[in-house]
């Protein structure tokens, strides 16, 4: 795998305890592992559990139903952005 160089910018305060934290040879790993661990991949692949999940949840009618059902329920639930009523003096 190649590899690049990324020049980036953080806070001080931060840099200051990532250095006491993390090994000067280990920052590179430590931060890589950091970004694989919350980046999604670049392609979701029909393995992936959340798209099976979707497409179950499309194939199964009787769920399909109940989640209309909750749609026509919550679309007046009271929190769409309306004027306060603030109290007047």
């Amino acid at each position: 795998m190649t590899t690049q160089q990324l020049l980036i910018r953080l806070p001080e305060d931060l840099v200051r305890r990532f250095r006491r934290a993390v090994a000067p040879r280990e920052r590179s790993k430590f931060v890589q592992r950091l970004l694989e661990e919350v980046l999604p991949p670049d392609e979701v692949g029909d393995s992936d559990p959340l798209y099976q999940a979707a497409l179950a949840v499309e194939q199964d009618e009787a769920l399909a139903a109940e989640m209309a059902e909750w749609e026509m329920a919550t679309i007046d639930d009271g929190l769409a952005s309306e004027p306060s009523q603030g109290r007047t003096g």
